[in-house]
């Protein structure tokens, strides 16, 4: 009976343990944070970068039918290049299209972000009517961890002092 009893509490700490780890592995906490803000028409998104980070395109899409609403390449501005870009803004970017952002926000937007020169990039899915309730400080986004400045986004990667 005993032994019954330690081989069945063996049983359960190795199935918690698994479980545990599973989990932990696939822990939702540990992506990135990434920030977006609406003002009337305007919206604006900060993807986290490091100093040696470039942004090379944005991509915006519907995220219930995963239709692409807007893409641009090129940012033209240093904020842009960083990471701080308003979405549907083609003057800020080489190459934008199309110019307009649709007359209908849909209920989440998905915007993701690669590098210049790499194939590495960030983003996230954005509720839209959320976004719009929180009400952010100035110079601060909302996220889903709530508002941050830029600089609080950035401080997610541990990045390496450019040479």
């Amino acid at each position: 009976m005993l032994l019954g009893s330690l081989l069945g509490l063996a049983v359960l700490a190795a199935v918690g343990t698994w479980v545990y780890g599973v989990y932990s592995m696939s822990d939702p906490a540990t992506s990135l944070v990434v920030g977006m803000r609406i003002d009337g028409s305007r919206i604006s998104v900060k993807m986290p970068t490091c100093p040696t980070d470039k942004v090379g395109t944005v991509e915006v899409y519907d995220s219930d039918s995963e239709k692409l609403l807007w893409q641009a390449s090129g940012p033209k501005t240093q904020e842009g290049k960083r990471g701080a870009v308003t979405l549907w803004k083609a003057d800020d970017f080489l190459k934008a299209e199309p110019g307009t952002h649709p007359k209908t926000l849909p209920a989440n937007l998905d915007v993701s972000v690669t590098f210049a020169g790499v194939d590495d990039g960030t983003g996230d899915v954005f509720n839209v009517r959320k976004v719009k309730a929180a009400h952010v400080p100035d110079g601060q986004y909302w996220t889903r961890d709530g508002s941050r400045t830029a600089s609080q986004i950035d401080a997610q990667f541990k990045c390496h002092a450019s040479s």
